[in-house]
């Protein structure tokens, strides 16, 4: 049998069980979750964006500057929200902020599926249903912001340009953060992107669910036994630690 190296982990040998089944290291199904919580958390966390543009009551900071350049340049926001990732990732460069694969895949993954969602939710018709699909969007962000985090494969572009900030100036996060996100607005706002009481309400909301949910999909670092996930024959079919 041949060894299997996943990313971020070491290579193993298949095992067999004295019983019969196949083994599987406690570290690649360690790795096999963390992967699945960054890109389940991306994709929420991109389908989150476009309910908040569906709702039409104003939008998360860097969502007013994505559809401001979006009405701009006539590109969709998805597309737009990838040409900023991957500029943000640029200025990483001068502050020596290092990337991570959630980085990367942040750049791509919450743009598609932006786009994705924005193509099959049609705008909201009637208070109810935007206030809905507001409150929705919020706390589906905070659900993606902590699966994609407690993942721990790397921050943002948008998260590391602030800590990377923080950590060439010596100002706080909460300054560095609040100075980005003033500057983001207000240059979304003048462009045309939507700024209103969805606004205010994710700002306010948003830490504490993120801070809820980061707690919730934790992922503690572990030198995991193998486990059987499969036996020889159903009956055999067995999962142990």
């Amino acid at each position: 049998m041949v060894a299997r190296c996943g990313i971020a982990t070491e290579c193993h040998e298949p095992v067999h069980h004295p019983r019969g089944g196949v083994i599987v290291s406690g570290k690649s199904a360690h790795l096999t979750r963390r992967l699945s919580q960054l890109y389940v958390g991306l994709t929420l966390y991109g389908v989150s964006a476009a309910l908040l543009v569906r709702a039409g009551l104003g939008l998360e900071p860097w969502g007013v500057l994505h559809q401001g350049l979006a009405e701009r340049t006539g590109l969709t926001m998805g597309v737009v929200s990838i040409i900023v990732g991957a500029v943000v990732l640029l200025l990483w460069v001068p502050i020596r902020q290092r990337p991570g694969l959630g980085t990367v895949s942040n750049v791509f993954v919450v743009g598609l599926a932006m786009d994705g969602t924005l193509t099959l939710v049609p705008d909201a018709d009637g208070l109810p249903l935007r206030i809905t699909l507001l409150i929705a969007g919020i706390v589906l962000n905070g659900v993606a912001t902590g699966l994609y985090i407690a993942a721990r494969f790397g921050p943002g572009p948008r998260d590391g340009l602030m800590t990377g900030l923080h950590r060439l100036t010596g100002r706080s996060i909460r300054l560095v953060r609040t100075a980005i996100e003033v500057a983001v607005v207000a240059t979304g706002f003048v462009l045309g992107g939507s700024v209103g009481i969805g606004t205010v309400a994710y700002a306010l909301a948003i830490g504490p669910l993120a801070q809820l949910f980061l707690r919730v999909f934790a992922i503690s670092d572990q030198d995991a036994s193998s486990t059987v996930v499969a036996g020889s024959t159903p009956g055999r079919a067995i999962l142990r630690k």
